[in-house]
């Protein structure tokens, strides 16, 4: 009886990380619907072969992280253990492409803040690609330990939101600007903790290390943005002067 009453609990504990997953990639598709998912709909003008593989690598990356859960919840850890060496494999992808399209981005002179420099906001995706690899690094590194493991996919996928949420149509977040980009994303990182937490009924470490990073980058990344080696640096990373 005490058996059946941890699996249950435990069943219960990953369903709030598939929830967790759908609301995610809800975000990303109201906040990529006009550019990209429904683009067709909305411009004439082909998107360039970059974003498109970038945009199909993200949405990728968000089914595979409902799939684990998925598999989590059914009990089949074979299958999640087959499926994660691809899931590494794209969430180095998604590095990847997340970085050349923020340099691309950053020649075209692309922000979804007209009040930021586009140089200065190039730390907001690339300060997120890093905390991104960080987590997920550690995730691997750490798989063979489920209650760190998971915890870690899911603040990774989480701390990806900001870009999504800063292209959402709502009047509030767009002339909300970095404050409301961030102050979105962290809530929702929060709110994950708070859940993870009460289903838990303890605060995992991993959960308080992992939004403390989160959190703490924020003002950092603000900081650094305005310098002028950062600037000098975006400039060079485009190719500009």
């Amino acid at each position: 009886m005490g058996s059946t009453s941890k699996i249950i609990n435990a069943n219960g504990r990953s369903l709030m990380y598939l929830w967790a997953g759908i609301f995610a990639t809800l975000v990303v598709f109201a906040g990529f619907a006009k550019t990209f998912y429904l683009h067709g709909m909305f411009f004439n003008s082909a998107l360039s072969n970059l974003l498109v593989i970038h945009g199909i690598t993200m949405t990728l990356w968000f089914a595979v992280f409902i799939t684990q859960v998925g598999l989590n919840v059914r009990g089949r850890n074979d299958l999640h253990r087959r499926l994660g060496v691809a899931a590494g494999a794209l969430a180095a992808l998604v590095v990847v492409l997340g970085i050349a399209v923020t340099i691309e981005s950053g020649r075209r002179g692309v922000s979804p803040a007209p009040d930021v420099p586009v140089l200065a906001f190039m730390a907001v995706p690339l300060f997120d690609i890093a905390i991104f690899a960080g987590f997920v690094a550690v995730a691997l590194a750490y798989r063979r330990q489920p209650e760190v493991h998971k915890r870690l996919m899911l603040l990774a996928t989480l701390s990806i939101l900001t870009a999504p949420i800063a292209r959402i149509p709502l009047d509030f977040i767009r002339e909300g600007g970095l404050p409301v980009f961030f102050g979105i994303m962290v809530a929702l990182v929060l709110l994950a903790a708070v859940i993870d937490t009460i289903r838990s009924r303890k605060l995992h470490k991993v959960m308080a290390w992992g939004v403390a990073i989160i959190i703490l980058s924020v003002p950092l990344r603000i900081m650094i943005a305005t310098t002028e080696p950062w600037m000098r640096a975006m400039a060079w990373l485009v190719g500009g002067s």
